[in-house]
């Protein structure tokens, strides 16, 4: 999720909760599957379009999750200092080109 909101194109594990938060912002590869790991991060180490195609959705999706949210789906984790704010407001977002 951070990379997502960051614009970081994002290849993941279609296996636990993970295909429910990449949605289609994210390629999703099953997690035993060496050769479609290796054929999705060179797809988007080598397709531009892909990448930033990705990073855009990766930013759309992040902006839809909210630290409150997450703290009434899944119990009370966090503290006061994250209360009501988009995940993207706490990820600080390195500019380093992959």
């Amino acid at each position: 999720l951070e990379a997502m909101a960051c614009g970081t194109p994002v290849v993941a594990s279609d296996a636990t909760s993970l295909p429910e938060v990449v949605g289609d912002a994210g390629l999703l590869v099953p997690p035993d599957d060496v050769d479609g790991w290796a054929q999705a991060i060179a797809r988007v180490l080598t397709d531009p379009g892909l990448a930033a195609d990705l990073g855009r959705r990766g930013r759309q999706r992040a902006a839809r999750f909210s630290w409150a949210e997450t703290r009434s789906a899944g119990g009370r984790a966090g503290g006061e200092t994250t209360q009501g704010r988009r995940v993207d407001e706490r990820v600080r977002c390195s500019r380093t080109a992959l």
